[in-house]
């Protein structure tokens, strides 16, 4: 059964893209690390790479009618240059050309380990393949922390007795995709043969649910993508025990007469967006959350943007864990969280007394400029409060990312590397040069990555332990990707530092409200240890520049939400800061 991963119909049904991931499915069940899709255009001749026993692997997959000949082989080699891996790999559906092999034997004397998997050795590698769950194979990486174990066994009750729905709330970090594929591996031994149609409203979310839902499944069970980019044919769309899709091609499939069957469940990523028409047309056709399939919604927040509610299809939630509960609870990394008031003109303040400003006025005239030394001294400071520290910088542009990474260079406590979608040259980073970055970071090659604008979602690195801002965002939901990037749970992670060098007045509301709600006990009645926010200056605790800052903000809830240029702000007297 475990050849159910790659077939024949799966190799000639789908799309070149759909090969690829099969290739990186494949290796992770086959005991690969690190598996990462680098295809796209500009890869520089490599697919996927992958590591296994300290060496690093490239696969260059082609998915042709005609045989593969001895240019792909000089490219791959090539690509194993540029990417520093050590053992190329070609993949061709439909075989290699006469002379491939003798060009293989070279290669060999050279020194060059380079292998050739056609179909035949392809669906061998599946049958080699062990058929249980990655999740099970695995327990200390997979394990279910107890509460979303429980949050499995809730939403399997609403299944088992007969409920139309179940609905998942948990914050960035804290697995609510584990939660839903475990739920798919649980009910599909309770219904052999059950189907899942997993939707979310963008393309890219596509791809990395189908990702996370791989460790969860069975080498027998199949998954196919349906999307902007990829269409499987109608067979594999009946086959596929899962299909992950985007509401909005599976919505205007149905406008155009197409139909759906046969689906036990429909899984909604981020459901906070039901109640858009597309939705409606999808769920609709199924009877999802209505007396035909099951679904089941998952989301951080269960509120909706227009601020309606989800009644219309769910009751209230199995599980509802935000980010400071998790913090709380410890289901979260312990987080120490340091605020430095360094640049903060403090002079300025005694004129301010009374009067009412936006908060753009206030950065204007509260704040200095740029202050990189200091930012690197207090990374390089807190680089040895941490076992084999690991750190992501975000910056505001890429120039700032690029400077940033120089002053860390020129200190020599690491190495830092500059991820972004383009240089300061305004030349886009290839994806020779991204997949060599997050290799090298995740091998430990680099300690630090100063990030732009490609790691506040989709990117996942358990084991970073130090986060630097230095970016203004005055959106909530990207500040949370970007903190949650260092609050997942890792072996040996004991804390997360973060060091905010952000200069916005509402960062330090969101600050203060931090420190105030991780100071509340939590179900057990207790106060958790391990949890703090420091306001910090020169590096020491700045207890009553923090003192001053709640005094002075007053209500911060509503500050944190105040846009550029309301009149929200009216301060007090300074005179207690003297």
């Amino acid at each position: 059964m475990s050849q159910r991963i790659v077939t024949d119909l799966l190799i000639s049904g789908t799309s070149w893209q759909a090969l690829e991931r099969m290739v990186m499915r494949l290796l992770m069940v086959r005991g690969f690390e690190h598996v990462r899709l680098a295809g796209m255009s500009g890869d520089g001749g490599a697919d996927v790479t992958a590591s296994k026993a300290g060496r690093r692997w490239l696969f260059q997959v082609k998915r042709w009618k005609a045989r593969v000949g001895g240019s792909v082989v000089d490219e791959t080699v090539d690509a194993c240059a540029k990417y520093r891996a050590d053992v190329p790999v070609i993949v061709s559906s439909s075989g290699f050309e006469a002379a491939v092999p003798g060009q293989q034997r070279r290669l060999a004397d050279l020194g060059v380990p380079l292998q050739l998997w056609d179909r035949p050795r392809l669906l061998r590698q599946a049958e080699q393949a062990e058929d249980d769950p990655l999740a099970l194979r695995d327990a200390d990486a997979y394990e279910l922390r107890n509460y979303q174990r429980e949050a499995v066994e809730r939403a399997m009750a609403e299944f088992t007795q007969g409920r139309r729905s179940a609905l998942v709330v948990l914050a960035t970090g804290l697995g609510k995709t584990f939660v839903a594929g475990e739920f798919f591996r649980r009910l599909s031994l309770l219904r052999p043969g059950a189907r899942a149609l997993v939707l979310a409203h963008r393309n890219e979310l596509v791809y990395q649910l189908e990702k996370a839902f791989w460790p969860m499944l069975r080498a027998s069970q199949s998954t196919v993508v349906w999307n902007g980019y990829e269409k499987p044919d109608q067979e594999i769309l009946q086959y596929a025990d899962l299909v992950f899709a985007c509401v909005g091609s599976v919505a205007a499939y149905l406008g155009s007469g197409g139909t759906l069957d046969g689906f036990t469940t429909v899984i909604v990523d981020e459901c906070h967006h039901l109640g858009a028409e597309m939705y409606d047309r999808v769920l609709g056709e199924l009877s999802a959350g209505a007396g035909g399939a099951f679904l089941l919604g998952m989301s951080a927040t269960p509120w909706r943007p227009d601020g309606a509610s989800l009644e219309r299809w769910f009751d209230r939630p199995v599980v509802d864990i935000d980010m400071v509960r998790g913090l709380r609870e410890g289901y979260l990394a312990n987080i120490d969280y340091r605020m430095f008031t360094d640049n903060i003109d403090w002079d300025r303040l005694q004129g301010l007394d009374g009067e009412t400003f936006t908060p753009k006025a206030i950065n204007r005239r509260l704040f200095i400029e740029e202050w990189d030394d200091a930012v690197v001294e207090r990374l390089r400071e807190t680089w040895a409060d941490q076992s084999n520290p690991k750190c992501i910088v975000f910056c505001g542009t890429i120039d700032h990312a690029e400077k940033m990474a120089s002053k860390i260079n020129a200190l020599a406590f690491t190495n830092a590397q500059v991820i972004a979608s383009r240089n300061s040259a305004g030349v886009a980073t290839t994806p020779v040069e991204r997949t060599r970055t997050l290799w090298d970071f995740a091998e430990g090659r680099a300690g630090v990555l100063c990030a732009v604008d490609v790691l506040n979602e989709g990117v996942d690195v358990p084991d970073v332990n130090i986060v630097v801002f230095q970016r203004v965002t005055h959106s909530r939901r990207i500040f949370v990707q970007q903190l949650g990037r260092g609050l997942r749970l890792a072996p040996g992670k004991e804390k997360v530092i973060v060091l905010d060098f952000v200069s916005d007045i509402r960062r330090f509301a969101a600050g203060l409200e931090l420190q105030e709600s991780l100071g509340k006990k939590n179900s057990s009645g207790r106060v958790r240890l391990g949890n703090q926010v420091s306001f910090r200056r020169a590096n020491a605790e700045d207890t009553k520049g923090a003192q001053f800052l709640r005094q002075w903000l007053g209500d911060v809830a509503e500050l944190e939400a105040a846009g550029e240029d309301v009149h929200v702000l009216r301060y007090p007297p300074a005179a207690d800061l003297t």
